[in-house]
């Protein structure tokens, strides 16, 4: 497919962040102005994350800091998935969330029943204030046979240096000390992600393109959602370690900017 042919078909563009419009704490260059343009031509754009250890709040203000957030922008997370998930499959349920204190928070908004006492539903979020207290207690309710449903797959999640540990890896840690795997995980590449972007946008998967930097992600998420899919070289993926996995994008490009 080629650039002018992505552009044509598709009316709505889920932009995955770091590695895609930003590296850390720093905006790819030029990407700010491919982003007006793309406004411009009428395109919605998403910012879509699998990182739930913040808020929609905290991700516009890091992008409006950054210079990327425009009018009728949007951010949606797989904490905001995970919630809209539990309002349709378990509305009313009593939750006990392993997250960071301003996602419970938004949980409470979006209208999850959070408790700490006999949950019926076990959720697993990114939590970076995570103690053992909190393990103990999320292992047990796992043990007592609650739901089980996590936020994202992701094992690492890239940072200056060292990468930190994801909710992957509490998913293996979980796994060892309860013997129980998610029954439900939430965000990109599994089907929940995408169901809640059709019903939220109410726009058609085969007008949607999701941009992204990672193959076992963004990539097989947008092929399983039968979305377009656009892989930029600007994160983890090289051309070369992108010959290893069975996904196939649409397009490849250097970064977005290239894009026009």
């Amino acid at each position: 497919m080629t650039k002018e042919e992505l552009l044509n078909a598709t009316d709505l563009f889920l932009l995955d962040l770091d590695g895609t419009v930003y590296l850390s704490d720093t905006h790819i260059v030029g990407v700010g102005e491919t982003l007006h343009k793309l406004r411009t031509m009428g395109k919605q754009l998403v910012y879509l994350t699998n990182n739930s250890s913040r808020t929609r709040a905290e991700y516009e203000e890091k992008l409006t800091r950054l210079g990327l957030f425009g009018t009728g922008d949007d951010v949606y997370t797989s904490a905001l998935a995970a919630a809209s998930f539990l309002e349709k499959r378990y509305a009313g349920a009593a939750v006990y969330a392993l997250a960071t204190d301003a996602v419970r928070a938004e949980l409470i908004r979006c209208g999850v029943r959070l408790t700490e006492e006999k949950p019926e539903i076990c959720l697993l979020a990114y939590d970076t204030q995570i103690t053992f207290a909190k393990m103990k207690r999320f292992n047990e309710f796992l043990a007592a046979g609650a739901v089980y449903v996590a936020t994202h797959p992701d094992d690492v999640c890239p940072t200056d240096g060292v990468s930190m540990p994801d909710v992957g890896s509490f998913i293996a840690l979980f796994e060892r000390s309860s013997g129980r795997r998610p029954d439900v995980i939430c965000g990109k590449p599994y089907s929940v992600m995408g169901e809640c972007i059709g019903q939220k946008y109410r726009v058609p998967a085969a007008r949607t393109c999701m941009v992204g930097d990672r193959m076992h992600t963004d990539i097989r998420f947008g092929n399983r959602s039968g979305m377009k899919t656009l892989l930029v070289l600007s994160g983890e993926t090289t051309r070369q370690s992108m010959r290893s996995f069975p996904d196939t994008p649409d397009l490849v490009l250097p970064d977005l900017t290239q894009i026009f």
